[in-house]
């Protein structure tokens, strides 16, 4: 089997020289590399050498990809297509039973064989019944879900190819299951968030391809089967869980066009032989039968479906402008990390319990500093804010959750840093309730008039004028302030001279009010045993004094 897949690999590399002479008419051309850390590079000259084709470039194009996981035939039934459009459709476009497949290079066992993106440079022009020509482009893609791809990997290679194309093989193995259409959601919903949302639905045909289909008694091989299978697997009623409606609505909305076809096994020979071909005496007879419906179903003129993109048909000197557009998105960062279903739980199974534990913080402090609640000391409602925040985070910890610790660690993390902003937002409004604070400014002016006004009365009243005029000015001053700082704040206007005008009664109340205030109060109202230690009652009383 490798001397054949060797010996195929070299005819491969022979044939560029051979084209003109119509011995072997063409060849797989690597178009999207896929590199060593994995990201996928266009190789441009490349897809220029195949899409710049003098007779092809101005042609609209018709572009067939088949995808799917790794190991399951899709470059074995590429060569067949390349048959059949080789020999134009004719009834015995098969072959002879004894030559050996060849055309896109593929080989038996379980190691991937096909990496990034490949074209076969032979562009078939074919006559539709309209009359028009067309080029038929041929796309092989990198296998799914392989030992050495990401999930990134995967959704880039789905989505590129399912963009570009015009029908998109899903080659799928024995049956459609819940994680193949999980799948399909992922790669389309990834490669519909590279295109304009034009409220057109996204892509053209999807043809599901079943290989190896095992129950005939349920479902006929071929389009007839398939389709009652497709209608089963996408049917969408009252009993399912929304999740499972949301996906079956989400691939309806992808695709212009869903068909299913029903494939039996190709036999024993081909699965189990190493050194098996691809020649047609070792392939059972009903998969034979079951090709030679498939294949033109997808290639004979009036199955084809012409590339259009936003509408307009696309030509193949346009297709390579568009090759390059999509491979930059995928090459950038504007497209969020596509995750495993695994991750993605895990993540959402975190997220989850940072809401939870972001709600009882919330629910706890409201009830302490909420809106009906009264101002409280600072001191006191950063107590009461580290108390909560530990029960909160604790909380969180005590969930149960997917990921293990090391991957919750960044949840933690981020749970930290919403309830420090969210306590700063509870403390700004806590704040915005002091109501003393508010009108600190009216009220240290008043104070200060008030204040003025009866060390006026007693100078003037003992005869020392020049002194009670003095303060008098003071008074005035201060009833000027007033007045201008009431005007400021209604009018909005002259506001840097209202900054001042607050910083100069806050500089007041520091230095001169408060410390007054405090003593007075301490001498009228804090009993005997407790004045006589003064600093601790300062201290007390200045802390009260804030609370109320």
């Amino acid at each position: 089997m490798v001397d054949d897949c060797e010996h195929k690999q070299k005819n491969s590399d022979d044939m560029t020289s051979e084209v003109s002479r119509g011995d072997i008419p063409g060849k797989p051309i690597q178009v999207v590399d896929a590199g060593d850390n994995h990201t996928f590079n266009l190789n441009v000259e490349a897809l220029e050498s195949v899409l710049l084709q003098k007779h092809v470039r101005d042609k609209h194009v018709v572009v067939i990809s088949v995808a799917g996981a790794f190991r399951k035939g899709k470059s074995f039934l590429l060569d067949f297509f390349i048959r059949y459009l080789q020999a134009q459709g004719t009834p015995d476009w098969m072959g002879s039973k004894a030559v050996p497949l060849t055309g896109f290079t593929w080989r038996g066992g379980s190691e991937r064989d096909t990496t990034g993106i490949l074209l076969w440079n032979e562009i078939f022009i074919v006559p539709l019944p309209n009359g028009e020509q067309i080029a038929v482009i041929l796309m092989d893609t990198q296998g799914a879900f392989d030992s050495e791809s990401t999930v990134k990997d995967c959704a880039t290679v789905f989505a590129l190819s399912t963009m570009l194309s015009s029908v998109q093989v899903f080659n799928l193995s024995q049956n459609i299951q819940e994680d193949d259409l999980q799948h399909l959601q992922l790669f389309t919903e990834y490669g519909r968030l590279a295109l304009e949302d034009t409220g057109d639905k996204p892509f053209q045909k999807l043809q599901f391809l079943v290989r190896d289909w095992s129950f005939p008694y349920e479902a006929t091989y071929g389009l007839i089967g398939g389709e009652k299978i497709l209608d089963r697997r996408l049917l969408i009623n009252d009993k399912q869980h929304a999740e499972l409606q949301q996906l079956r609505r989400h691939i309806r909305s992808c695709f212009s066009s869903i068909e299913c076809f029903l494939m039996p096994h190709p036999g024993l020979k081909v699965a189990t032989n190493p050194k098996f071909d691809g020649r047609l005496s070792d392939i059972d007879s009903e998969f034979q039968e079951q090709l030679s419906i498939l294949v033109p179903s997808l290639l004979s003129p009036e199955k084809l479906v012409v590339k259009r993109i936003n509408g307009k048909q696309v030509t193949a000197r346009e297709l390579l402008e568009y090759f390059k557009a999509y491979i930059k998105i995928y090459q950038s960062d504007v497209l969020p990390e596509p995750k495993s279903m695994l991750h993605a739980t895990a993540e959402a199974n975190n997220l989850a319990a940072v809401a939870n534990a972001k709600d009882y913080y919330s629910n706890a402090m409201e009830l302490i500093c909420g809106g009906d609640r009264p101002y409280l000391n600072t001191n006191a409602i950063e107590d009461q804010h580290l108390r909560i925040k530990d029960k909160a985070i604790s909380q969180f910890r005590n969930t149960r959750k997917m990921g293990g610790e090391e991957f919750s660690k960044s949840y933690e993390e981020r749970l930290d840093r919403e309830l420090e902003e969210t306590f700063c937002n509870f403390l700004k409004f806590n704040e915005s309730k002091n109501v003393f604070k508010a009108f600190r400014t009216p009220a240290v002016l008043f104070t200060v008039v008030v204040i003025t006004y009866i060390l006026s009365s007693i100078f003037g009243a003992i005869g020392i004028y020049i002194l009670a005029n003095l303060i008098n000015l003071f008074m005035g001053m201060a009833l000027l302030m007033l007045c201008l700082w009431g005007y400021i704040r209604y009018s909005g206007d002259l506001r840097e001279i209202g900054t001042h005008i607050d910083l100069m009664a806050a500089t007041l109340w520091d230095n001169a009010l408060k410390p007054a205030y405090v003593r007075i109060v301490c001498a009228g109202i804090i009993p005997p045993d407790v004045a006589s230690a003064p600093r601790e009652s300062t201290r007390n009383l200045d802390s009260s004094m804030k609370t109320s």
